[in-house]
């Protein structure tokens, strides 16, 4: 969930620190059915090297196709694709979708290589950022973004401002079977993934690649400033050592997700432990999810996994449980 634009930004820092001029693409606005939204970034060479994505297919040809030919010299170009009925019906767009897309033209200077890596400590979750970028002029800059929330992108008559927050990041809270499906469904939707465990005999037959394995309890981790507020926290272990200290800590941070794995009785029985000796508030335990994930019948880990992940997807969309 927003991983490929890590790797937009990953790649074109790594570009301009080479001395290449880059074009960066942003999906501003659709129109109809796409498969991409507001936000979503691509960046590319002359040479049509490129990483990220527009529509997930025949957009993103056409755009480079278009560039290679020498189009999109501008520093600025806004470029709707899909437009006519013949365009869409050769993009393959679905429903009669439009990609409006801004094309950014920038060279390989210490102005914009600085503008760059404000954007990539931004999706590392150290700070949220708003791009403004002039339509006109060309000019740039970014501001913090204190709110936060509201849409991804905002245009104005002769700007544009595009929100860059952190990459959803998944905390898992000790290892199990439903652990580690959990970590490989979060890594193919393109989540960061770090499992935070001290038991050696744990860690030891665990390999998702792409996952950060941190050899510390959870709760240290999370008292050390591991969340930011796109975190999801969730205990999946079944021992109150390792699950109920990481839910008394989770609680103080801005993670938008915190959740723990047991049954009905399991959690009643949690939550009175949790304010008679956890200290915690009423408001507090209400945060954390338990029963956690979404009610689909789940018997076996990988189902259990299913639930869990589809419930973070949820709630990190703003989506109400019973939503259609």
């Amino acid at each position: 969930m927003h991983d490929l634009d890590h790797q937009v930004i990953t790649q074109a820092l790594a570009w301009v620190r080479d001395g290449h001029p880059i074009w960066l693409c942003t999906v501003l606005a659709t129109y109809g059915s796409s498969p991409r939204a507001p936000g979503a970034m691509l960046v590319a060479r002359r040479d049509g090297h490129h990483v990220g994505s527009l529509s997930g297919g025949c957009v993103e040809e056409a755009f480079l196709e278009e560039l290679i030919a020498g189009d999109f010299d501008r520093m600025v170009t806004l470029r709707r694709y899909g437009e006519s009925r013949e365009e869409s019906r050769r993009l393959a767009l679905p429903c009669g979708g439009v990609l409006e897309v801004l094309i950014e033209h920038r060279g390989p200077d210490a102005t914009w290589l600085a503008h760059l890596e404000a954007l990539y400590q931004a999706l590392q979750g150290q700070r949220r950022l708003v791009r403004r970028v002039d339509i006109e002029a060309g000019a740039f800059q970014a501001r913090d973004d204190d709110v936060a929330e509201g849409p991804c992108v905002v245009r104005r008559f002769a700007s544009v401002d595009i929100r860059i927050g952190p990459v959803l990041r998944l905390l898992l809270a000790g290892l199990s079977p439903v652990a580690e499906a959990c970590a490989r469904f979060a890594k193919t939707l393109g989540q960061e993934v770090i499992v935070c465990d001290p038991r050696p005999e744990a860690r030891q037959g665990f390999h998702v690649e792409g996952v950060t394995v941190v050899p510390q309890l959870p709760s240290a981790y999370i008292a050390a400033g591991g969340c930011h507020a796109a975190t999801a926290v969730v205990a999946l272990t079944h021992d109150p050592r390792i699950d109920d200290l990481a839910m008394i800590e989770a609680v103080h941070t801005e993670a938008f997700y915190i959740g723990v794995m047991g049954s009905r009785r399991t959690s009643d029985a949690r939550a009175t432990r949790l304010l008679r000796s956890g200290g915690l508030s009423q408001a507090e335990i209400e945060r954390i999810h338990m029963p956690i994930g979404l009610d689909i019948g789940s018997k076996t880990p990988a189902e259990i996994a299913l639930a869990v992940v589809a419930d973070i997807v949820r709630v990190y969309h703003g989506r109400a449980r019973d939503a259609l």
